[in-house]
């Protein structure tokens, strides 16, 4: 399973915007100091942070992901998915098809020890959610709504409120979530 470093694809996406720690940082709410820890690779944003980091920086999630890939066919192989474990909460998020600009879909596998937090999402534009409770039980909080879902449990939602998943069964839960790409 290859690894991504969050840190190098956050630099390298925050100096082709040619834009400073502290703006980022600004443009987060996030500490400079948090940017550029996260940058050096002294911690790893929790899956929701990191979104709201791409936010800013005019991407995706699944941009942290990205490899050119130009056949039709797109194959990830289990044992290659590209895997991002947060530091701050005992959750992991895996690639589960090339996520670059050419692909309409950004599925991922959400895995979440028990009492794993995905971290507060931010709202997004547009975009529609598809989730499907692989195992384990999670509760989907959308604004002011807490969704309880268990195995094989589906839900669509368009994320334009704050969201956030979080495992509440005694095992550790995966989640597939595809998410549909806004073109600008």
């Amino acid at each position: 399973m290859s690894s991504v470093n969050v840190g190098e694809r956050i630099r390298q996406l925050r100096l082709g915007l040619g834009i400073s720690v502290r703006a980022l940082a600004a443009k987060t709410g996030f500490s400079p100091s948090l940017i550029s820890q996260a940058e050096n690779g002294q911690v790893t944003p929790s899956i929701g942070s990191l979104e709201r980091i791409a936010m800013a920086l005019g991407v995706s999630l699944g941009k942290f992901f990205a490899e050119p890939e130009t056949s039709t066919v797109r194959l990830v192989r289990a044992s290659l998915r590209p895997k991002l474990t947060s530091t701050w909460s005992p959750v992991s998020i895996e690639a589960l098809a090339p996520l670059d600009e050419a692909g309409k879909l950004e599925p991922v596998m959400l895995t979440m020890a028990p009492g794993g937090r995905s971290g507060i999402f931010p709202a997004a534009p547009g975009g529609e959610k598809f989730a499907l409770v692989v195992e384990g039980e999670v509760s989907l909080t959308l604004g002011d709504e807490v969704h309880a879902l268990r195995k094989a449990d589906a839900i669509t939602f368009i994320p334009a409120i704050p969201y956030e998943w979080v495992n509440i069964s005694a095992g550790p839960t995966e989640v597939v979530i595809v998410t549909e790409r806004v073109l600008p």
